[in-house]
């Protein structure tokens, strides 16, 4: 921070005090897109904002369950320090937290103030720099679902849907949701001031989905952050949680994470679209296309990246398992909307809920990046209802096999970055063979009788 930053921040202490404000809450996320954070008394932000807040670097090798996970550059090296600044920028008041204003934290390394490797948010910087060279800009829209969860004493996890209605999709009102927890929900996302949009109960019970506007790539992804960590917080306010598991029960289906994306010009155009191209799409449209099927398997590790995520898969599911595309096609992994013009854009309908939103926004844009690079034409697009193996290849079926494809796949993990690559590669084969030692319940009652 220089001298000529002081005033700045003064005024941002003088707005907040204002409103009633006395603790910024400063938040980043991890590799797995967990919020990790620091809350600072407001008298206290302007050393926050010169010095730094200190973490270990190990937390993003810190898995669900605690354990440290040797990462280079954690463990091996003795556990030092990241340093975060408040972005204020990002500056909004909680709206649901009394008091306490919340803002982004910029990660760096101490001993060379460069961004820290793991870090999602500059791995995303760095491949729209490169989307940037090619004169393009990525635009994203998020759409997530989550499921509410409430207290159940007697079930195995301890938690039960709620409720546990069931043909409810696309409903919304006290039918499906008879505490209204989605109108509450979406007015205190409205207040946070994160581009949220609208919402509706989705297909199984205590299943929602709650969408945001679309925007520049960075900010969808901050934003779809902040949302998923506002969604968490939310329910535990009520006693319930929230998650954003893939899969979390054998008998409901998942949770989605679709990304819109489009690209514009240095002038602000939407070069996705051409009336006069193939399907009304441009070249480069197309190309992008064809790049996000050529590199999906490998993609599949950043979009489905947990051991539950590919539980996710199969047929009849509307969760895409095969490398297709279609025009207007729920069944497809790779949908184009119908709109046309300055809505013009590719639906990638991939993801799970658990992704990370940094990581899935530039595993995307690297792909479509790559496909406009190659100038490659994708193939004739799905007609009907997909799910045929005749007719698709299949995605990985297992988060090992996604991982052996991303790292297999060089031309995507150079513009991911090697340590980035190493980092997430070791991080989750520890995932993989901690699940692969665990005894399940399945597996007891499979086998313990008879055997």
């Amino acid at each position: 921070m220089s001298a000529s930053d002081i005033p700045d921040i003064r005024r941002h202490m003088e707005r907040l005090a204002a409103e009633g404000v006395d603790v910024v809450r400063v938040i980043y996320p991890d590799l797995i897109g967990t919020d990790r954070a620091r809350d600072v008394l407001l008298d206290h932000l302007p050393t926050a904002c010169a010095h730094g807040l200190a973490f270990c670097r190990a937390v993003y090798h810190t898995s669900p369950q605690g354990d440290v996970v040797p990462v280079a550059g954690g463990l091996d090296a003795g556990l030092p320090d990241v340093c975060v600044r408040p972005d204020l920028s990002t500056l909004t008041v909680l709206p649901w937290e009394p008091g306490v204003a919340a803002c982004l934290g910029e990660v760096t390394d101490p001993a060379t103030s460069a961004p820290a490797p793991e870090s999602p948010r500059d791995l995303l910087r760095a491949v729209l720099a490169r989307c940037a060279e090619e004169g393009l800009s990525p635009v994203v829209g998020p759409e997530l679902e989550y499921f509410l969860l409430e207290p159940a004493p007697g079930s195995p996890t301890g938690w039960r849907r709620s409720p546990e209605t069931t043909g409810a999709v696309y409903t919304a009102g006290l039918r499906a949701d008879p505490d209204n927890h989605l109108l509450r929900t979406l007015r205190l996302l409205r207040d946070l001031r994160i581009g949220v949009t609208n919402g509706n109960h989705e297909f199984d019970g205590g299943q929602y989905e709650i969408n945001l506007t679309h925007s520049g790539a960075l900010d969808a992804a901050d934003r779809a952050f902040r949302f998923k960590a506002a969604v968490k917080e939310l329910a535990r306010r009520e006693g319930r949680l929230a998650t954003f598991m893939a899969k979390p029960f054998g008998e409901a289906g998942g949770s989605g994470f679709h990304l819109h994306l489009s690209c514009e010009d240095p002038d602000g155009r939407n070069v996705f679209d051409d009336p006069s191209g193939a399907h009304g799409l441009s070249a480069t449209a197309r190309h992008a296309v064809a790049g996000v099927l050529a590199h999906a398997p490998a993609l599949a590790a950043l979009a489905n990246p947990t051991v539950n995520s590919y539980k996710r898969f199969g047929p009849d599911t509307l969760a895409p398992w095969l490398i297709d595309w279609g025009l207007d096609n729920r069944s497809a992994m790779l949908r184009i909307p119908p709109e046309r013009g300055s809505g013009a854009r590719l639906e990638l309908r991939l993801g799970d809920a658990s992704a990370n939103p940094y990581l899935l926004i530039a595993g995307t844009a690297a792909a479509a990046l790559l496909g406009v690079r190659a100038g490659e034409e994708p193939p004739a697009p799905l007609e009907g209802y997909g799910y045929d193996t005749t007719r698709a290849a299949l995605l990985p079926p297992t988060l090992s096999a996604a991982l052996d494809a991303l790292e297999a796949d060089t031309a995507l993990t150079d513009l991911l970055g090697k340590d980035f690559t190493t980092a997430f590669l070791t991080y989750k084969r520890d995932e993989v063979a901690r699940f692969q030692r665990h005894v399940t319940d399945w597996e007891f009652t499979e086998y313990a009788y008879h055997l």
